[in-house]
């Protein structure tokens, strides 16, 4: 949490600036002005929507783009798929008293941070690019693909974003999950 005042003993220009992290699969909406919204991204993407008049927004952080399995990437009840978690984010919008036709988005992320394999990371951003563009999104801003991770911050009141960009170390790599191992049996042996 950010405390930022004019008056440090409780003066009426006191603000408190509530930071939320959204980590891969999650997303979060709020109406409230004094809260920003932060992730970390790689290969992974963001994608950050808001209605200006209805003063709601939010944030989501997907691993892949729809319900298709990569190479050493184990399902999870679709919880890291961005199909998923852009549906969950529109609704909450929606639920919060925001308007399909109002909404609009700025998008974050889809870096290839792996040389040699498959480039998740612009898969994600084509995906999230064709998701706002099928659903009447207006994509008013963001940074998309590239070979650096990225730290966000959102605003989703005001609409305000931040991005700093991170070095190879700092930078996300997609997370493989090894299949799990078949238990021993106690040694049954079929032919």
């Amino acid at each position: 949490m950010t405390i930022s005042a004019g008056d440090r003993f409780g003066g009426q220009n006191e603000s408190i600036e509530q930071r939320v992290h959204i980590i891969q699969g999650e997303y979060n909406v709020s109406d409230d002005p004094c809260v920003v919204l932060t992730t970390l991204l790689g290969s992974c993407v963001a994608a950050c929507l808001r209605d200006p008049v209805a003063g709601v927004g939010g944030m989501n952080h997907f691993l892949l783009p729809g319900q298709e399995a990569d190479e050493g990437v184990r399902r999870r009840d679709g919880e890291t798929y961005g199909v998923h978690l852009m549906e969950l984010l529109v609704n909450g919008l929606l639920r919060r008293g925001a308007r399909r036709d109002r909404i609009e988005g700025k998008l974050f992320g889809g870096a290839r941070t792996m040389d040699g394999l498959a480039d998740v990371g612009a898969r994600n951003a084509s995906f999230a690019e064709r998701f706002l563009k099928y659903e009447g999104i207006r994509l008013a801003g963001g940074s998309l693909r590239g070979d650096q991770g990225r730290r966000i911050q959102f605003w989703p009141v005001s609409g305000r974003a931040r991005q700093v960009f991170l070095s190879a170390s700092q930078t996300p790599r997609p997370q493989t999950i090894a299949a799990p191992k078949p238990a021993n049996a106690g040694g049954v042996e079929f032919f």
